[in-house]
């Protein structure tokens, strides 16, 4: 681009009202609320979506290269192709930080199936596209809730089995999550935790899910999405010398555990005071979940795995 047309982008975005968030479509930075997609994608229709989401806290990404590897990882398995590389996808989602002038925010990143030609119905056949957007950091549950620790239900909807939908490739198949949610809403909870068709934990919507039992931490090792805030806690757990097992972890083991706390990009790690009605540790977090809570922000604060957002790219 030449300075002429560097200086004119510049005056146009200096017009427009970014605050609420900025969005990137099909190579064109929009404000979010301006962001659209065509109802005839495939994408809207048939829920033929990829994504991931970073989050940016005090004007630092979050690893920020392991959420765009996942994200291509995603691409791949689902078969898209979007013109735009991994470095690119990194300098799109630094603009619209810059753009939006946000220092605590979720960014999204989505490659969505368009439409084929008229009488085509193979997705290959599709062309497909990329779109980004930042908005407002936001949390799985509000401040007052954190402190008071979630209260949770076993979802009478089991998960998509993973030989169905590939629950490690982040994709938009919701509809199991959704009507958990409405569950947990009917019965007074926050939110539901979903079980594979063996009857073991598999994750919640949006969250990872951990238990643990005396001292020690365990967390499933299959029909889930491989979080990266579960990563960080991997991490943080080793760093605090406890033990920890990924594997299976059967409903009975969820019900009856000493403490439960999950993992989220909205969040971080959050800890659970109630399981289907059942109070654990006077109806608060508990204390190993609170530690790799404290563990978690402390370390991002200091830098841990941090990536500053380029401000000065408008």
């Amino acid at each position: 681009m030449t300075y002429a047309a560097n200086q004119a982008e510049s005056a146009e975005n200096d017009s427009i009202n970014w605050s609420s968030g900025a969005a990137y479509v099909d190579g064109k930075f929009v404000p979010l609320a301006e962001a659209k997609i065509p109802v005839t994608d495939w994408a809207y229709r048939r829920s033929d979506v990829v994504y991931d989401v970073v989050s940016v806290w005090d004007g630092v990404f979050f690893r920020l290269d392991d959420h765009i590897g996942r994200f291509r990882r995603s691409i791949e398995r689902y078969r898209f192709s979007p013109k735009e590389t991994d470095e690119e996808i990194r300098e799109i989602l630094h603009k619209l930080m810059a753009l939006s002038g946000l220092r605590s925010a979720y960014v999204a990143m989505d490659c969505l199936r368009g439409q084929g030609a008229p009488g085509v119905r193979h997705p290959a056949k599709a062309r497909n596209y990329i779109v980004c957007w930042a908005s407002p950091f936001s949390t799985l549950v509000p401040s007052d809730k954190i402190e008071r620790g979630m209260h949770m239900i076993v979802s009478s909807t089991p998960r998509i089995p993973q030989v169905c939908v590939d629950a490690t490739a982040k994709n938009f198949h919701w509809g199991d999550m959704n009507i958990s949610m409405f569950e947990a809403e009917d019965k007074g909870a926050d939110y539901p935790i979903l079980l594979d068709l063996d009857g073991n934990v598999t994750e919640g919507p949006g969250f990872n899910v951990f238990v643990v039992t005396d001292g020690v931490v365990a967390t499933p090792d299959y029909g889930m999405l491989e979080g990266i805030s579960r990563k960080s806690v991997l991490e943080i757990c080793d760093d605090l010398g406890l033990k920890l097992e990924v594997r299976r972890v059967s409903a009975k083991e969820l019900r009856d555990a000493d403490e439960i706390f999950v993992s989220s990009t909205a969040g971080g790690v959050i800890g659970v005071s109630r399981i289907d009605g059942r109070i654990m540790n006077n109806d608060r977090p508990g204390p190993i979940s609170q530690k790799i809570r404290e563990t978690y922000w402390a370390k991002r604060t200091s830098g841990w795995h941090g990536e500053p957002v380029k401000y000065d790219l408008v």
